[in-house]
């Protein structure tokens, strides 16, 4: 195997620090082309749906992405925006924000985005950061709660890059945050903000990602995982049992996936005379189809064709400040003993220029 190499180094230089943010991703362009080569990368991933590959690529090239690219591609399209991919331009200005927040902390860390599908692939941003000289590495998935799924496949993206690397950095890796205070507080700012200007709801409906009930028996962590951000979540709320409901929405296919499922709630909601319900969606840090197509459009279908009078879907936190402070603690709990603070660096720079000298006496070129 030819290795990567790594950046020339130069004696004189003080070791880099880098956070790398990776999220799901997204097409390219809402187009069945493009999503049909976003759906291939995204549902081969061995992490995401373990079955024989043999079996499922048969399915995969033969059944399903024929249909479901062209469905798919016009429900992209129904949120596509000027700036593009809406999951894409909000990871984008949280990149931006967290560089700024962290910068207003005093640290010197670089930011920099990925997406396990798609572009800005994880490969990408880490080969940028090699080039940079980074050797000082932090790994946070945007993933609130773990799943082999998600956080792990991540996990395999970077690892992959690392296995074909020659000097590696040091490496750590935000295994999630679905308890963190801070995330649990901007949670709660972010629904009482919006029932301070729009009412408060009959209920609200708390709704996560699915995955199948295997990977539950499986040992995935997920689902106890989601409850426990529910829980936490109604708990700040002072919400009453009876005034919410946590549910699991995308179920694809026959198989039984986590329960309750959430467009099957809406329409029991619906049903059952409830005049407004509010969505929720704490597993997303970002607004994607899933929460502006699935919840804000289909969802929203769903409840009033079953009789219910109106839906409100609560946006993610994008780039609330609240989120973005909440990261930025992320960052400090976990690389805290590195280096990052200004005056560290300085004295490392400074601390360098002798090593530098004794390196070039021994014929090192710089």
């Amino acid at each position: 195997m030819k290795y990567l190499s790594a950046a020339a180094y130069d004696h004189a230089s003080a070791a880099r620090s880098a956070v790398l943010l990776v999220n799901l991703g997204t097409p390219a362009a809402p187009t069945p082309a493009a999503v049909r080569r976003y759906l291939a990368q995204f549902l081969l991933d061995p992490r995401v749906v373990e079955i024989p590959r043999w079996l499922w690529a048969l399915l995969l090239w033969t059944v399903i992405l024929p249909f479901r690219a062209r469905d798919s591609a016009q429900r992209y399209a129904s949120v596509w925006t000027a700036e593009g991919s809406p999951l894409l331009a909000i990871s984008e200005r949280q990149q931006r924000a967290l560089m700024v927040e962290l910068q207003r902390r005093g640290l010197v860390i670089e930011v920099a985005l990925g997406m396990s599908y798609g572009q800005p692939s994880i490969g990408e941003a880490m080969e940028r950061l090699r080039r940079d000289g980074v050797t000082r590495l932090l790994v946070l998935p945007m993933y609130p709660q773990y799943s082999a799924t998600t956080t792990g496949s991540v996990f395999d993206g970077v690892a992959a890059v690392l296995a074909r690397t020659r000097n590696l950095p040091e490496l750590r890796f935000v295994r999630g945050f679905h308890d963190d205070p801070g995330y649990i507080e901007a949670l709660r700012r972010s629904v009482l903000a919006y029932w301070s200007a729009h009412g408060r709801p009959d209920k609200l409906v708390i709704s996560f990602h699915g995955l199948p009930r295997r990977n539950l028996e499986l040992g995935d962590p997920y689902h106890c995982e989601c409850h426990a951000t529910g829980r936490l979540l109604a708990d700040a709320l002072q919400l009453r049992p009876e005034e919410y409901v946590i549910t699991f929405q995308s179920r694809f296919g026959r198989a039984r996936w986590l329960e309750p499922y959430t467009a099957d709630t809406l329409r029991a909601l619906g049903r059952a005379g409830v005049r407004r319900v509010d969505v929720l969606c704490p597993g997303f840090v970002a607004d994607c189809l899933e929460t502006l197509e699935e919840i804000a459009m289909e969802g929203r279908r769903d409840f009033l064709t079953a009789g219910g009078r109106e839906l409100h879907a609560i946006a993610c936190l994008n780039d609330d400040p609240a989120l973005i402070g909440t990261l930025a603690d992320l960052v400090l709990a976990h690389a805290g003993t590195w280096p990052l603070r200004a005056e560290q660096q300085a004295a490392a720079l400074a601390a360098a220029g002798p090593r530098a000298a004794r390196a070039r006496a021994l014929g090192a070129p710089r």
